[in-house]
């Protein structure tokens, strides 16, 4: 170790970040100059990765939290060559590699897209997991660490209790994540907002906490030495630093640690630019350098790091000759490869609710797919993800051969950690709960559609059906927000999310195969609590027909030049079944019914198709136990749909089908009226 190098480095580091925001006008200086010393010791001396391989599958990992410190990150990587001066000097700007907050680039060092405080640190808690997790079934592979970065914004997020709970129940102690304690916030200092004992907190939790000065090398060296060794807990290392550390005023005198120093340029502060580069041994006429030393430096490091990996590299390579079948099974998992799966061989009772149905799919897969890790917020017995537990066991301190996550009453942290499993690689991860607490993990969601992670979420209990729970647990406007995401394209230009509810039993065993070959998105399986008529086939095979249900929509009835078509997704479809034979017999009508059970999939169709389901200028009739908006988008210009426009009520759901008007003898009144207006 070289004491005045390393200053250097760390003086480097500053004055990069700050140059980044200055150029741009935009950005956070402060933070990141505090945090340069951790970042630049934990990245030259600790993180184990190989260079040449970022996206190496045995590499330690580092998540960020707090994403408004991106310049921190790519500075830091810049001086490993994992970015050009020239993509530092279009910080924030369009088309550019290096955005606000980081977005998920493995290749530049960014394990994770972080912004909303407190659900990076989370990921990490999934990446730490996903790792002991295939530690437990391939011993001495997979026995890296996972570094966090957390401030004061992301430990006061409410998601930082979950993650810290799980973290240290679990006895993570492959999680070392350090807290940038600088007493400064965006728009106050911390003392306004807050006087818990942080460390206490987590040592409450379950983690082993080391409190040292942030600034200081040889207590940073120490404190990651202390959180390696550790074989029983997470680690928290809290490093008081300094808002803004470096920083002077045009007199050169020193001015730090102020809050004016979080979010806005060093220029619009009292603080002076120029003389802060030139206070931190930078040249103002080339801000974006590589102080000489410190590039000679980073370069004996970087060869330094691919050796070390060529060890370790090594040791895999001889374990895999000496294993050849683990090796193998180890392969297809990092792959993302499925075994082959047959979902039709899963018997699903008659007239089943869908989450039931869903249970016994779960229950198959347990015994098929090897790495999957399901959690269920306090409700498997619920929402039957219990199918998957029955086969399995659950996930425990010091023993991760099972494959179940009981992630306690935590929506949002349970997606988060469900999220973090997916970016570490070689596990696939799905959450259950109630559909209305989809509210809950919305953040979560969004940042899966965003990261492009193949997350599959259980959300049973999908409509006011739910009953006696009354208006608090009965869904009325979360189908329409989830199929908002449908609609919204991620940057590789699909549509963010796959909502997928369906119409019965078997329908659901399709839905599955669907969530479980969709590799690009994460997916959503609506499913109801109550039992649902079976669709009857129309030929030999459910099941074969069901799987028209991969094009986003198909015909459940279907009839030569029908007078109207029928519309609609989960247990709607089987009450206009029922709507639809009344009708026929009495009102000798010929009509069409329709499963939708992805609006934005079906869309994606060609119009031919499209139309061959839902006729153009013809009659459309929509059912929905949602928000109308749920199907207006599927009906025409002079379609009509019937649904809820109220939150719902404590009763049975029998007697909420007769009060809101969804039973067949209502919506066959529906119908007629929409028929007569229209003639």
């Amino acid at each position: 170790m070289n004491k005045k190098i390393d200053n250097l480095a760390a003086d480097n580091i500053r004055a990069l970040a700050i140059s980044m925001v200055e150029k741009a006008n935009s950005g956070h200086p402060g933070g990141a100059m505090g945090g340069a010393d951790f970042l630049h010791i934990l990245y030259t001396e600790y993180l184990k990765f190989d260079p040449t391989e970022m996206d190496w599958s045995f590499r330690d990992r580092f998540f960020m939290d707090a994403g408004h410190l991106s310049a921190l990150m790519y500075s830091q990587y810049y001086l490993l060559g994992n970015y050009k001066k020239e993509d530092l000097q279009s910080f924030r700007q369009w088309g550019s590699v290096t955005p606000g907050h980081p977005e998920v680039d493995v290749l530049r060092g960014i394990e994770n897209t972080s912004g909303p405080l407190g659900q990076g640190h989370a990921m990490g808690v999934g990446a730490a997991i996903a790792a002991k997790f295939l530690e437990a079934r391939f011993k001495g592979i997979f026995n890296h660490k996972i570094y966090g970065f957390i401030t004061d914004g992301g430990v006061q997020e409410e998601i930082s209790q979950g993650a810290g709970r799980i973290a240290g129940h679990l006895g993570l102690n492959n999680f070392i994540m350090f807290y940038d304690s600088n007493d400064v916030q965006l728009s106050s200092m911390t003392d306004e907002v807050t006087s818990e004992n942080t460390a206490m907190k987590y040592e409450a939790w379950g983690w082993k906490v080391i409190t040292i000065d942030g600034h200081d090398h040889e207590q940073i060296r120490k404190a990651l030495n202390e959180a390696n060794e550790e074989s029983e807990k997470p680690t928290l290392i809290i490093g008081k630093t300094i808002m803004g550390k470096g920083c002077v005023t045009t007199n050169g005198d020193i001015y730090e640690g102020e809050c004016e120093l979080h979010g806005k340029p060093i220029g619009d502060t009292k603080a002076d630019y120029v003389k802060t580069l030139l206070n931190l041994g930078a040249n103002p006429e080339n801000p974006f350098a590589i102080y000489e030393d410190v590039a000679t430096h980073y370069d004996k490091i970087k060869a330094k790091k691919s050796e070390e990996a060529a060890y370790k590299k090594h040791h895999v390579a001889t374990w895999k000759k000496e294993n050849p079948a683990l090796a193998q099974k180890m392969d297809s998992f990092l792959s993302g490869k499925l075994p082959e799966l047959d979902l039709s061989n899963v018997v699903q009772k008659a007239n089943a609710a869908t989450r039931d149905a869903s249970s016994a799919v779960l229950a198959y897969l347990a015994e098929h797919v090897e790495n999957m890790i399901v959690s269920s917020a306090d409700l498997s017995n619920s929402d039957k993800t219990d199918g998957f537990l029955k086969k399995s066991s659950v996930l425990q301190k010091n023993d991760f051969s099972g494959a179940f996550l009981q992630a306690g009453v935590a929506e949002l942290t349970m997606t988060s950690i469900a999220n973090g499993i997916a970016l570490h690689g070689g596990v696939i991860p799905v959450v259950a709960t109630f559909f209305v607490f989809s509210d809950y993990m919305k953040p979560a969601i969004r940042l899966a559609a965003i990261q492009e992670l193949p997350v599959k979420y259980v959300l049973t209990h999908d409509s006011f059906r739910v009953g006696e729970d009354g208006p608090t647990h009965q869904p009325i406007e979360q189908e329409a927000q989830m199929r908002l995401l449908e609609k919204i394209k991620n940057h590789s230009g699909h549509q963010s999310l796959l909502a997928l509810r369906p119409a019965d039993a078997i329908e659901t065993s399709v839905a599955w195969d669907m969530a479980l070959k969709n590799t690009t998105t994460p997916t959503a399986l609506i499913l109801s609590r109550q039992n649902i008529k079976d669709i009857p086939a129309i030929g030999t095979s459910r099941y074969e027909e069901a799987t028209e249900a991969k094009k986003g929509g198909y015909l459940v009835k279907s009839t030569p030049n029908p007078d109207i078509t029928l519309i609609a997704n989960g247990s709607e479809v089987a009450t206009l079944l029922e709507a639809a034979i009344i009708l026929e017999k009495e009102k000798n009508l010929t009509i069409n019914v329709a499963s939708i059970i992805s609006e934005g999939l079906f869309k994606s169709q060609p119009k031919a198709y499209q139309e061959s389901i839902i006729p153009k200028g013809k009659l459309v009739f929509g059912l929905t136990a949602g928000l109308p908006v749920n199907l207006e988008g599927l009906i025409g210009d002079s379609g009509k749909i019937v649904g809820l426009e109220h939150f719902g009520y404590s009763a049975p759901a029998s007697v909420l089908d007769q009060k809101f008007g969804f039973t067949s003898e209502s919506v066959c009144t529906e119908i007629l009226n929409y028929i007569e207006e229209n003639k």
